[in-house]
């Protein structure tokens, strides 16, 4: 048997998988966290109020983010971003590729390219 997913957690997983794959159908999410469609659909129907998720009927349905959303974009500010890139070279190896990994996960792509070119 597989993990227990509290339904906060399986629901910032679903959102999770739809940021990397874009898209996906009911029936594998079900799959993965062992539970109904029906329950997937709750879940769907649940971030679909908060986020810009959508449901494609029929064949080849889905349930997908609406083209261009990212849930983590520019979530952090631009004088945040400055500021982790000015530590970078003051940290230790470790720390600064956690640091690189974090302004990639929630930098904006201007950043992104700035740390890109920084030798950790």
């Amino acid at each position: 048997m597989g993990k227990k997913w509290s339904v906060e957690e399986r629901r910032a997983e679903i959102m999770r998988i739809l940021e990397s794959r874009r898209r996906e159908t009911m029936s594998n999410f079900a799959f993965y966290f062992g539970v109904s469609t029906r329950t997937i659909g709750y879940d769907i129907d649940f971030l679909t109020a908060i986020h810009p998720v959508e449901t494609v009927r029929g064949k080849g349905g889905c349930v997908k983010l609406t083209e261009g959303y990212r849930i983590y974009q520019n979530i952090l500010s631009d004088e945040q971003q400055n500021v982790l890139i000015e530590i970078i070279p003051l940290i230790n190896k470790r720390q600064a590729t956690v640091v690189k990994e974090l302004l990639h996960a929630y930098g904006s792509k201007p950043k992104q390219k700035i740390i890109d070119g920084l030798i950790i």
